[in-house]
């Protein structure tokens, strides 16, 4: 494969064979960034993925959106319901995002250049590296509470302010290295975590199982109104938990050759790690908590972790431990490493290492300030409602796209952004496809008009009683409108690959990198389409 002028990768790896770049080994530096791995250099497998989904959630960052519908005062069984169906949903609209990693060598914010322009797929780094960082400080604030929780169970220690901060660095300082160290070394963590963790969680099965009564009926509902409004709240939450993993799908897929695996067998292992490797630690936070409320052991507003530490015996507080600081640890490299990539595609002049590094250096401050305010675990449950009205419309028109185009892409054309050039296929208007922005613009702008929660009420959801229906709306408007835009303004045939029909397209011409990002397009590229 002839080399690519500009092509974004860690200094060490510009001029190293293929297998070198690889990182194959679990303590090999992995050296690609953005720019597309070669098919015979996807070398990562399917199960990985469940493995990856599974290993990952084993951790109270997770398992605490379990929590959310008890301490919002649903029932047990109208807690694991909404756990239930949300979490199908979720798996629905996570599965097929994997798809266009191993045709486009790249993550799928980059993927989605080819929806809404090279330029225009910021918008999806953005969403990954939002979503990243708040769970991956939220990975490293849940594993502090953990070991600050067991300090006073074993110690008696009243201030545990020095224990939580030297965790939250020991725990970031872990997490960099192995985020640097990359795939290889991620899917080896969450390997390790699915036996050892998995095993903590079915022992916490018998240690809860005592107190836990299936009959509990939870509390009021006044935050949200009443029940149904409740229930859908927690659906939602989990729902799109599950679904914002969809934008960094694209970052294991990439490893995956389409000429050894199938495309069913990917979104299989997707829908299967997002529907039983992330529904079922949400249904062992419902359990628990169910159990600590029912026995007394905590009302519905104690911190889930420190609930969980009351309510357990001492000789299983370790045990609380390892899924604080090993798992969660293992769920922020998920995080940091996604949020790598991406700064390594809004910042250009960063590798995969050097943005891996400042990534981990802002999630590790968010831990800080969060800690300084307290504001983690209050604002978790909103930021992860809004997060859904923005992520959703954009994981909607994706996939829309991608059926639509019959799952065709120029994988070149993709990397124009990434390397400081202009033109191409995916170039549309100064690097825009209206289409799809203006699309995710209404989608969004409805979602935010019906959401509902403790920021701001939306003049919709008066409607329906105060419920969020922001992530149902915003999805629904994305699939009901992105359809009909293409069918008023269609797209050039081009865009469908050789042999589509329709009229003949001449697409603008890739010119030279340029430093910077600066100074005039190549003559060859145009501002706008050519038909």
């Amino acid at each position: 494969m002839k080399p690519r002028t500009g092509a974004r990768r860690a200094d060490t790896a510009q001029d190293a064979p293929p297998d070198d770049r690889a990182g194959r080994g679990a303590l090999s530096i992995e050296q690609w960034g953005i720019d597309a791995i070669p098919e015979d250099e996807q070398n990562s497998h399917p199960r990985n993925l469940f493995t990856i989904l599974s290993g990952g959630s084993l951790t109270f960052s997770v398992i605490i959106i379990g929590w959310f519908p008890i301490s919002f005062g649903l029932s047990f069984w109208q807690a694991a319901t909404a756990v239930i169906a949300g979490s199908a949903v979720g798996a629905a609209l996570l599965a097929p995002m994997g798809l266009m990693g191993p045709r486009t060598g790249t993550n799928n914010p980059v993927s989605s250049g080819a929806y809404f322009g090279v330029a225009g797929r910021l918008i999806g780094s953005l969403l990954e590296a939002t979503a990243s960082l708040a769970f991956a400080a939220l990975s490293i604030w849940t594993g502090g509470d953990a070991l600050a929780g067991a300090l006073s169970a074993f110690f008696g220690i009243e201030d545990s302010t020095v224990p939580r901060l030297v965790a939250y660095g020991v725990l970031s300082v872990i997490v960099a290295l192995v985020s640097v160290l990359g795939h290889s070394c991620m899917v080896a963590a969450q390997r390790f975590m699915i036996p050892t963790a998995g095993l903590c969680l079915v022992v916490g099965l018998f240690v809860y199982g005592g107190d836990f009564d299936a009959s509990y009926a939870g509390t009021h509902h006044d935050e949200f109104g009443s029940a149904p409004a409740t229930w859908l709240v927690s659906a939602v939450l989990c729902a799109s938990t599950v679904a914002s993993y969809g934008a960094y799908a694209g970052d294991w897929t990439r490893h995956i050759s389409r000429k050894l695996h199938a495309d069913k067998s990917i979104a299989r292992a997707l829908f299967l790690g997002g529907l039983f490797g992330m529904g079922g630690p949400f249904m062992w936070g419902t359990f628990a908590s169910a159990a600590t409320v029912s026995g007394g052991h905590a009302e519905t507003d104690t911190p889930f972790v420190l609930a969980l530490v009351d309510g357990a015996p001492l000789w299983f507080v370790p045990a609380l431990i390892y899924l604080g600081l090993a798992s969660g640890t293992a769920q922020a490299v998920i995080n940091t490493y996604g949020t790598g990539l991406d700064t390594s595609a809004i910042v250009p002049h960063l590798n995969r290492i050097q943005a891996t590094l400042v990534a981990c250096v802002c999630s590790t401050a968010l831990v800080y300030i969060g800690f300084a305010s307290d504001a983690v675990n209050s604002a978790v449950g909103v930021f992860l409602q809004l997060l859904a009205s923005f992520t959703v419309p954009w994981i909607v028109i994706v996939i829309i796209g991608h059926f639509r185009r019959g799952g065709f892409y120029d994988r070149d054309a993709l990397q124009v952004f990434n390397r400081g050039q202009r033109g191409g296929i995916y170039w549309f208007w100064h690097g825009f496809n209206l289409r799809g922005l203006l699309t995710w613009a209404v989608a969004v702008t409805s979602g935010l008009l019906f959401a509902g929660n403790t920021w701001f009420v939306g003049p919709g959801a008066g409607l329906v009683d105060g419920a969020d229906i922001g992530f149902l709306t915003a999805g629904a408007t994305a699939a009901a409108v992105y359809p009909l835009v293409l069918r008023i303004w269609p797209e050039p045939a081009a865009m469908c690959g050789p042999g589509a029909a329709g009229p003949a397209v001449t697409p603008p011409a890739i010119g030279p990198a340029y430093v910077g990002g600066s100074g005039p397009p190549h003559p060859g590229a145009h501002d706008g389409e050519r038909t």
